[in-house]
């Protein structure tokens, strides 16, 4: 799967490509989303309650259509009760021949600042575990997943933190754990670095 890294902020684009430059393979692009030549996904990092009314997640709705949303507020209805989760993602179709799909993917449960969480680095995880579930069983897979900044609009999180979650999650997802135990764990959970009060008390130096 090819990863896109796309935003209209030229200061956010410019961290994400110094934060990512070990992987040459990501490619990064300061713009809208819409206007990428191609693209099969496309991740909305919204709220829990799917209310689609500003930043990115307005551009998707305008790209796509309002009866997006109402899809994506159904399901939420349906799998989730009412309320989806931070650090869960819901791959919904679009109906759009060249771009069937989009990735619902909270990064807060209501508007926000989410600074100090790691609630980056699990939206990014979310997301590229849902689409490799996906593709192990989909007559169409996700080849290239477009994806914007995350949690540094009205989340607030600073953006060399923000795109420092994202490389972790993106490293973990290329290079998966083989085995699990308390050691990994451990591991993992420091170099993500925040979560609970860990990241208040011991901040990233």
């Amino acid at each position: 799967m090819r990863l896109i890294l796309v935003d209209r902020g030229r200061e956010l684009t410019d961290v994400l490509r110094w934060e990512f430059r070990p992987h040459p393979e990501v490619e990064i692009v300061c713009g809208p989303f819409e206007e990428l030549p191609a693209f099969d996904c496309v991740v909305t990092a919204g709220n829990s309650f799917g209310l689609m009314d500003a930043g990115v997640d307005l551009a998707v709705v305008r790209y796509f259509g309002k009866p997006l949303m109402e899809r994506i507020q159904k399901l939420i209805l349906q799998d989730h009760l009412g309320e989806q989760p931070v650090g869960t993602s819901l791959i919904v179709p679009t109906g759009h021949p060249d771009h069937p799909w989009v990735v619902h993917t909270p990064t807060m449960r209501i508007p926000m600042n989410i600074n100090g969480t790691d609630h980056v680095y699990t939206a990014l995880w979310a997301t590229l575990t849902a689409v490799h579930r996906h593709n192990r069983d989909a007559e169409r897979p996700i080849r290239t997943l477009a994806c914007p900044g995350l949690g540094t609009g009205t989340g607030g999180v600073p953006l060399m933190e923000a795109a420092t979650q994202m490389r972790l999650a993106y490293e973990h997802f290329k290079k998966p754990a083989e085995w699990i135990n308390p050691t990994m764990a451990q591991a993992r959970h420091e170099r993500v670095h925040y979560g609970g009060r860990w990241g208040f008390e011991h901040p990233r130096g």
